[in-house]
C-alpha cells in the first residue's frame, strides 16, 4: 500500500520549449496578445500534477542595424522581462530580408537544445510549443529514447506530420481566448481647420474650378474658328478654280 501511494505521489518532470514567432503568430491571428505566465500554468502548472523542469523560449530579435535599433531594443526589453519571472531565453540575431523585413530562424537551435536538455535534465515528458512540421522528425527522435512528447498549438493549424510524429496535441485555441484581445487604434479624425483657413481653402477651390471653365471655354472656341478658317479657304479655292 505505502509503494502504491509512492508512486501516485511522484509527478512527472516536464520540458518545455517554445517556438516564439510561431505561438506568438498564431495568438495575434486570434486577435489577441500572448500572457506567457497564463501558458506556463496551462501547460505545467500545479493543477497539471506536473513538475516544470524549465520553460526554454527560443526567439528571434532584429538585426543589430541602425534601422532597427528601435525594435531591437524593444525586444530585448521583453527578453528581460522573461528572464526576471523565470523563464530560460535564447535568442539568434536576424539578417535583413525583402521588403523590410528580418528572418530569424531558431529552428536548428531549439532542436538541438532538445536533444540535449533531454541527456542532461532526463524530463519525462517534452512539450514542443509549436505548429511548425519541420519539429516531426525532432519528436520521433525524443520518443525513441522513451520521453513522451506532446506538441502544443492550435490545432485546426497544426500539420498532420507533426500531429502524428507527437504522443498528445495540446490545443491552445480555448487558452488564447482566455487572453486580453489586442487593442487596435482607430486613425485620427481630420481636425477641423479654423474659420479662416477653411474660408482660404474654399476660395482656392473655387479658383481652381473657374480656372477649369475657363480653359474649356478656350478650347472650344479655338475649335470653331479653326473650322471657320477651314471655311473661308475652301470658299476662296472654288472661286478661283471657276474663274
Amino acid at each position: 500500500m505505502q509503494k502504491g501511494n509512492l508512486n501516485k505521489s511522484i509527478r512527472q518532470r516536464v520540458l518545455v520549449l517554445v517556438d516564439e514567432s510561431n505561438v506568438g503568430s498564431s495568438v495575434r491571428t486570434a486577435g489577441r496578445g500572448l500572457d506567457w505566465l497564463k501558458l506556463r500554468d496551462f501547460l505545467s502548472g500545479e493543477d497539471t500534477g506536473r513538475e516544470l523542469i524549465e520553460m526554454v523560449i527560443y526567439a528571434g530579435l532584429p538585426p543589430a542595424m541602425s534601422i532597427w535599433q528601435d525594435e531591437r531594443d524593444k525586444k530585448n526589453k521583453f527578453m528581460q522581462w522573461l528572464r526576471a519571472n523565470g523563464f530560460m531565453v535564447v535568442t539568434k540575431d536576424g539578417s535583413p530580408a525583402e521588403e523590410g523585413r528580418y528572418k530569424a530562424n531558431v529552428d536548428v537551435m531549439m532542436a538541438i537544445d532538445a536533444l540535449e536538455l533531454s541527456v542532461e535534465m532526463q524530463p519525462d515528458v517534452v512539450i514542443l510549443v509549436t505548429g511548425d512540421t519541420d519539429f516531426a522528425y525532432l519528436a520521433t527522435k525524443l520518443r525513441r529514447r522513451g520521453i513522451r512528447v506532446e506538441v502544443a498549438s492550435v490545432s485546426q493549424n497544426l500539420g498532420n506530420i507533426l500531429r502524428s510524429a507527437a504522443n498528445e496535441v495540446i490545443d491552445l485555441a480555448p487558452l488564447f481566448q482566455t487572453f486580453e484581445l489586442i487593442k487596435i487604434q482607430e486613425p485620427a479624425p481630420a481636425r477641423p481647420l479654423p474659420p479662416r483657413q477653411n474660408h482660404q481653402r474654399q476660395q482656392h477651390r473655387r479658383r481652381g474650378r473657374s480656372s477649369e471653365v475657363r480653359g474649356q471655354r478656350t478650347e472650344v472656341g479655338g475649335q470653331k474658328s479653326d473650322v471657320g478658317s477651314r471655311g473661308q479657304t475652301g470658299r476662296k479655292s472654288v472661286e478661283g478654280l471657276s474663274r
